[in-house]
């Protein structure tokens, strides 16, 4: 029921002036105090979009700042990645370049075992070439750990990367949002709307500023640790890549040297054994001519021999009373005798001679032979080995 109803039939002096006064002046009080109530509302909405402008333009720049180590540690640890990929190569190259004169060293062992048996000592060649293909297999094993150690060190520095991207793009993604916040009105409120019912929504982890800050200054810590010890294995690298290159040089030049002293010793040994075998040739012959005098004094004193017998045979014919012992008997008697014994003593000396020609004969093939078994190992020490390792050449690793 209403307030007219409850009051009953309307009275015959009309309406009430005085409450229809009331009523306009509270109304225009209300109205006054709702046009201060909106001017209050504006004045409040507007400072606090302005607040919202410039927390969220410090967030921005926030973000800008951190986005901006963030980018210079990502160009820094690329470059650590590139030289790192470069310092791989090189690696790769030195461990490749050992294969060749360890080759060569090898063969170069194999032929000095052609040698006769009587050459295959332990001489200073074989004790280099043998010290050589140590150290370039030691040279070679520690090449591969390094490439090791700089794979992994290119893996750690690639996960750095990887983070400090992920970091980027959030913060890059947070940009964006915050720029769009920032320059949202209410007239566009409604293209939000809509895009926010087209996407889902996704799961947030809210995190505090000093937790949100921390998360880069990690990353970038991360990222400046592997930067550290990129530029620490990369010293250490250069300084045993030249370190092993100065050694593998080192042991070529010693090799070498043995090599050109063996070949000096050997000449040296072989120009005396063929002086020796020219002087024992010269002795043959003097031997063999002293030889066929000494057949030909036999001879001679032979027929010196025959005229003193054929003289006794003679006297022997004499009658029985001339064949006394007189002193031409004597001297006959004596004369055989004494060629008797010259031509025995010729004999000897021939025999003798005969023997010493057999004994320089003897030593006249043995000399032949080592001079023989010095050229084979001339040729190999001076030719042989020395055409496999001419094309070798240690270039810097």
């Amino acid at each position: 029921m209403s307030v007219r109803d409850q009051r009953g039939p309307p009275q015959s002096e009309g309406p009430n002036l005085g409450k229809i006064e009331d009523m306009r002046n509270h109304s225009a009080v209300f109205r006054g105090e709702c046009t201060r109530l909106i001017l209050e509302t504006d004045k409040a909405c507007r400072r606090m979009q302005d607040d919202d402008s410039k927390r969220l333009g410090q967030r921005v720049r926030d973000i800008q700042f951190l986005k901006k180590e963030l980018e210079v540690k990502l160009d820094e640890i690329n470059v650590e990645i590139d030289i790192l990929i470069a310092l791989q190569s090189r690696v790769v190259k030195a461990l490749e370049s050992c294969k060749e004169p360890l080759r060569v060293t090898l063969l170069c062992l194999e032929e000095r075992m052609k040698r006769p048996p009587s050459e295959r000592l332990r001489d200073g060649v074989d004790r280099e070439l043998r010290k050589e293909r140590e150290v370039i297999d030691g040279v070679a094993s520690l090449l591969q750990r390094l490439l090791e150690q700089i794979t992994e060190q290119i893996r750690l520095n690639r996960s750095a990367k990887y983070q400090l991207e992920q970091d980027l793009k959030e913060k890059y993604e947070a940009q964006c949002i915050d720029n769009s916040c920032a320059l949202m009105t209410t007239h566009s409120i409604k293209d939000q709307q809509k895009s926010k019912n087209a996407n889902a929504a996704l799961p947030s982890l809210a995190v505090t500023p000093t937790q949100w800050e921390t998360i880069s200054d990690i990353n970038i810590a991360k990222a400046e640790q592997q930067k550290t010890n990129s530029l620490s294995l990369r010293a250490f690298v250069e300084s045993l890549l030249e370190q092993m290159t100065a050694d593998v040089q080192k042991q070529a030049q010693a090799t070498i040297a043995a090599f050109q002293l063996n070949v000096q010793e050997i000449k040296s040994a072989k120009s005396q054994m063929e002086d020796q075998l020219g002087k024992i040739l010269s002795e043959i012959a003097s031997q063999q001519r002293i030889s066929e005098d000494l057949k030909v004094a036999i001879t001679e004193k032979g027929r010196f021999l025959s005229l003193a017998q054929a003289r006794l045979d003679l006297r022997e014919r004499r009658p029985v009373k001339e064949q006394c012992h007189d002193p031409a008997q004597t001297q006959l008697l004596t004369e055989v005798q004494q060629l008797t014994a010259h031509i025995n003593k010729l004999r000897e000396a021939v025999a003798q001679s005969e023997e010493e020609q057999r004994a320089m004969v003897r030593c006249q093939i043995d000399l032949e032979e080592i001079i023989q078994v010095k050229v084979t190992c001339l040729y190999i020490d001076e030719v042989t080995c020395p055409q496999h390792k001419e094309p070798i050449f240690i270039h810097n690793f």
